[in-house]
């Protein structure tokens, strides 16, 4: 099953909390980490709200 790389590249200072949360929920501590996660519906859907905020990638 392929994995998605998912960089936190930009600040969430000024948006939503929900935004805000999110992006905790996804595993982001601080500006420009990188998480990998199991490609599942839930995670791009996380990944999708927050898509302003983020890079996600494709990894096999």
């Amino acid at each position: 099953m392929s994995k998605l790389r998912i960089t936190w590249t930009k600040s969430s200072i000024g948006y939503a909390d929900d935004q805000k949360r999110t992006v905790r929920a996804l595993g982001l501590h601080r500006m420009h980490e990188t998480v990998e996660h199991e490609d599942n519906r839930t995670i791009r859907g996380m990944a999708r709200k927050v898509r302003h905020l983020v890079t996600v990638e494709e990894v096999e």
